[in-house]
């Protein structure tokens, strides 16, 4: 059994904004930040709603479609939509985000076409997009080597810093990285390197570790014994704890560490506390290993739920919510209906990007593949 949210929300260090129901009701962690809240106009708030809403019904379809049989595999980000949706508009379009292989919406919100994370699930392409092409807003692929995005991240930072894109005081040219993690892959050495090299380089980076509880089917109390933003505090990097259900709270602490990285203070890190209300992925049953107690606990803090309870006590029309509640049907209908009609890929295409130049390994694998399917087509005549 995972600790209760109720005793980990004892924490004096946790930053939340809205409580369960929506009530405005900042805990004293987030006073401080209550400037970054204030400056979000009602637009910016309808619209970190929208994103909340239409990612989770893109998310349902892609599970369907996995369930049909049109993809390989899904991962769920059914629960953590505040997490993701707070800290991705926290961000600037010079920085370099580095996704694991559950931040839809953060890659949605960057510029990534949707489609393209359901080919690289569905196996059609390595990747599933170009992190050079401008349009994807500097967002890197998807990781599924747990926690070694973490490294690439770091990397990227290392770079930064080399290059002078920190510390200037120049807001156009200032950039920072931003990597997402879960509580699984916390647990996993390139982590843990990764900090290291960050706070050893003062890279203008932020570690944002999702805490969705479970990784697969191992609780996070058996992976520590003591909260995990704490292990960042341990490489000398300055640490928040935010409710990650909340996704007001989510953007201010990200918009201060990512402020704080791109001004030269070095890299920061967040542990977003949220839940996992999907599997972990479509091949995984939840049921084997956790209660429905615990689902219905976290599912009454449900982020979505929390967001239009809060827009509702500002006075947002029921026309809102009709609005994009309608919005999100139509993004994950158009989702279905370019899934079905993406075919198969090439089998040759397996020998692409295998090497940078020919290699007659290769080269042999390819012939022998393409007499193979020759020696088929010459039975059947």
């Amino acid at each position: 059994m995972t600790p209760s949210f109720e005793a980990q929300a004892d924490d004096p260090a946790l930053v939340r904004v809205l409580a369960a129901d929506g009530t405005f009701a900042p805990t004293p962690e987030a006073e401080r930040l209550l400037p970054l809240i204030d400056a979000l106009s009602d637009d910016d708030l309808r619209g970190l709603y929208r994103d909340m809403v239409v990612v989770r019904a893109f998310d349902q379809q892609a599970t369907n479609l996995q369930r049909q049989g049109q993809l390989a595999l899904w991962p769920p980000s059914f629960g953590q939509e505040a997490a993701q949706v707070g800290s991705a508009r926290a961000a600037r379009p010079q920085d370099h985000l580095f996704p694991s292989y559950r931040e839809h919406v953060v890659c949605t919100i960057r510029g990534v076409d949707p489609i393209d994370i359901v080919r690289l699930m569905r196996g059609l392409t390595h990747g599933g997009w170009d992190p050079t092409d401008p349009k994807n807003g500097n967002t890197h692929i998807y990781t599924l080597v747990l926690g070694a995005q973490t490294l690439h991240a770091t990397g990227v930072g290392m770079g930064m810093v080399f290059d002078g894109r920190c510390g200037t005081g120049d807001p156009e040219q200032d950039a920072a990285v931003m990597v997402y993690y879960g509580d699984g892959a916390s647990s996993q050495g390139d982590v843990h390197e990764a900090m290291v090299f960050a706070n050893t380089y003062r890279t203008p980076q932020v570690f944002f570790l999702q805490n969705n509880h479970w990784a697969i089917s191992v609780p996070v109390a058996t992976q520590a014994r003591a909260p995990l933003y704490r292990r960042g505090e341990g490489y000398g990097m300055p640490s928040l704890r935010v409710d990650g259900n909340d996704v007001l709270a989510s953007y201010a602490v990200t918009k201060l560490a990512l402020d704080e990285a791109r001004a030269g203070e070095g890299p920061r890190a967040i542990e977003a506390l949220t839940y996992r209300m999907g599997a972990h992925t479509t091949s995984d049953d939840p049921t084997k290993y956790r209660t429905s107690d615990e689902e219905a606990s976290w599912a009454r803090r449900d982020p979505i739920q929390r967001m239009r309870a809060y827009l509702e006590g500002r006075g947002a029309a029921s026309t809102l919510f009709a609005e994009v509640d309608a919005e999100a049907r139509a993004y994950a209908d158009d989702v279905r209906v370019r899934t079905n009609a993406l075919g198969d890929i090439d089998a040759a295409s397996m020998f692409a990007h295998a090497y940078s130049d020919e290699h007659p390994l290769i080269d042999a694998q390819r012939q022998w593949l393409a007499d193979y399917e020759a020696a088929f087509g010459e039975a059947q005549a």
